[in-house]
């Protein structure tokens, strides 16, 4: 028999340190998990050292990239909700995928992490030290599991949301990136026209002292103005491009900026639309967690990355503070669409929101996944005519001349 000190958590969320005796460490974790607790922790008393662990100095790591993209947060909670399921102690958890992060910067937080876990720190406390990686959301399931003893279930259904949020983010910019691509090469081919084509054109013209028709000359005076102003177009447009991006920060910009996008045909329904389905997302993974109602909007108010909604939410809160349903304040706001309202009426009447609100992300996710798709079909043709359109004419226009002494002759 071997003495063991372990940590573990009870059913309320108490960290509990002792030691007892076993045969291995493997049936001591299989008895304390029958007990109902949380591991966090299993060592040799004798060495008061990690039966798992033990670092030795190694070569740098090279990692692939800097930044943390939202793949390594769903990877980390994948591979977290994984190991804990299978009775791997948290700390060892941890230590394993900090060894396999290809982010350098997502290392350094995964390693600060592991730190505050082996000082004592709960997981959850320990994550919200890096507000900039883990959210609030990501911090208030933690406890939600910790409490509960469910971490391994919590971090499965976080894992489902990440990957959920990465494909409905991709499928967006999806719909946009190639109608920007055949855009920026619009310009590009009037650029190079205006400054390298049309000035060779004009002095053939020039020498040969032909009359120009009305659109060479108008197109040649388009061009002149372009290459004398070409630092002043350029340094403008990316003064307005920085002026906006700092206007939209603030929050009286964001706010005027999300009124306009709402006010705009078909892409202003869109935008809403994504918008109801990131509260329905993260309410519905909240609520079913555990998380209480308030608890939940008052996260969602935080999260939504959308001010007017946030203060529909903010609302209906209070509202729910009151003791009113959920469904009558959001009804008031006017910015649910009806079959929100019906779905979270029936929701709250029998007890499922939580289905509910996660049946309404669903819809709204596929919907708005098909109308980017559609967009994506419907804008080509209109690109390329455009395109077309443009470039055609600087053809005809620069041809047109030579086109005519041609005939002369």
């Amino acid at each position: 028999m071997t003495r063991f000190s372990y940590t573990v958590k009870d059913k309320s969320g108490k960290t509990i340190k002792d030691s007892a005796e076993a045969a291995s460490r493997s049936i001591l974790i299989e008895k304390l998990q029958q007990q109902g607790f949380f591991i966090v922790e299993v060592t040799d008393a004798i060495s008061s050292r990690p039966v798992f662990v033990k670092k030795s100095k190694k070569a740098a790591r090279k990692f692939h990239r800097k930044k943390i993209k939202l793949n390594d947060l769903v990877s980390f909670s994948r591979q977290l909700a994984t190991m804990l399921e299978a009775g791997v102690p948290l700390i060892r958890s941890i230590s394993v995928i900090e060894s396999q992060i290809e982010s350098k910067e997502f290392s350094r937080v995964i390693a600060d992490v592991q730190k505050n876990v082996e000082q004592g720190a709960s997981l959850s406390l320990a994550l919200a030290a890096h507000p900039k990686v883990f959210s609030q959301f990501w911090v208030s399931l933690i406890e939600v599991g910790e409490a509960s003893g469910t971490i391994p279930k919590t971090l499965d259904k976080l894992a489902f949301y990440l990957e959920q949020q990465a494909s409905f983010r991709s499928t967006i910019i999806s719909g946009i990136i190639y109608p920007s691509i055949l855009f920026s090469v619009c310009v590009g081919a009037i650029a190079f026209f205006a400054l390298v084509v049309g000035p060779k054109f004009k002095t053939i013209f020039e020498s040969m002292g032909a009359d120009l028709p009305w659109i060479t000359n108008t197109l040649l005076a388009v061009f002149e103005l372009i290459k004398k102003n070409i630092l002043f177009i350029f340094f403008g447009i990316a003064a307005a491009i920085i002026f906006f991006r700092k206007f939209v920060r603030t929050h009286a910009g964001k706010f005027m900026f999300e009124k306009f996008l709402f006010r705009l045909p078909t892409i202003g329904e869109i935008f809403k639309l994504i918008i109801v389905e990131r509260f329905s997302s993260q309410m519905s993974l909240l609520v079913d967690s555990g998380v209480p109602i308030l608890y939940a909007l008052d996260i969602t108010e935080r999260l939504v990355d959308n001010i007017t909604c946030a203060l529909i939410i903010s609302d209906i809160k209070e509202s729910v503070k009151q003791g009113e349903l959920l469904v009558a304040s959001m009804e008031r706001s006017e910015f649910f669409p009806t079959m929100c309202i019906q779905m979270i009426t029936v929701g709250e009447e029998t007890g499922e929101l939580s289905k509910m609100l996660k049946h309404i992300a669903a819809y709204y996710q596929e919907g708005v996944e098909t109308f980017m798709k559609r967009f994506a079909t419907i804008i080509e043709p209109f690109m390329l005519v455009f395109m077309g359109a443009i470039i055609g004419t600087i053809v005809v226009a620069m041809f047109l001349p030579l086109f005519n002494l041609s005939q002369l002759g």
